[in-house]
């Protein structure tokens, strides 16, 4: 009744508390924000997947940042063998990021495959080539075609290995990203959650 605490339950885990309601205040425990969004995440994809009945994830990995964090928390919340990290270098990649992605992938203990998508692009470029050719990019606009065709490429790359093996597409991209418009819709975008 006088607006002050009584009892304090876990954050993001199961938990039972007895509060007698006329008992003394309690002082509520330091709170790290981070650590919550950390937790609240790998509850919301623990949950999510227990409820649509799926046990394996699939995630890009690009050997930067967003997919190594995707990569982690579903580890965190799934297990390391229920995870499949899927790298996809392009004429374009970096030995680096080729390296950073299959480091991370050992340190995260996940299944890591690599799968070239060059000739893939080369191909696409090629069938392609008749139409692009007939009709240029609009002056002023940057072309973006080959760069957002890659992605793509990566999308559906990710979408055949869950449809051959049941596990569920893990998105990396951010909201930062999403909010400026700064990815490519079933490229970056591709997955359930």
């Amino acid at each position: 009744a006088d607006g002050n605490p009584r009892g304090e339950a876990a954050t993001f885990s199961e938990d039972l508390q007895v509060v007698d309601t006329d008992g003394p205040s309690v002082e509520l425990s330091a709170r790290d924000d981070l650590d919550d969004v950390r937790s609240a995440l790998v509850l919301g994809l623990r949950d999510y997947f227990r409820k649509v009945g799926v046990k394996d994830a699939v995630v890009g990995l690009s050997g930067g940042i967003d997919s190594a964090l995707v990569a982690t928390l579903a580890v965190e919340a799934l297990g390391s063998e229920h995870v499949v990290g899927l790298a996809m270098p392009s004429q374009y990649s970096s030995d680096h990021s080729l390296n950073d992605a299959e480091d991370l992938a050992k340190r995260l203990g996940i299944q890591f495959h690599v799968v070239p998508i060059k000739d893939v692009f080369e191909s696409y470029r090629g069938e392609l080539a008749s139409v692009m050719a007939a009709h240029p990019a609009k002056a002023g606009w940057k072309d973006l075609t080959e760069e957002n065709l890659q992605s793509r490429i990566r999308g559906a790359t990710l979408m055949a290995f869950s449809n051959r093996t049941g596990a569920f597409v893990l998105t990396t991209g951010n909201k930062s990203e999403c909010a400026v418009g700064y990815c490519t819709l079933y490229g970056d975008t591709c997955g359930g959650l």
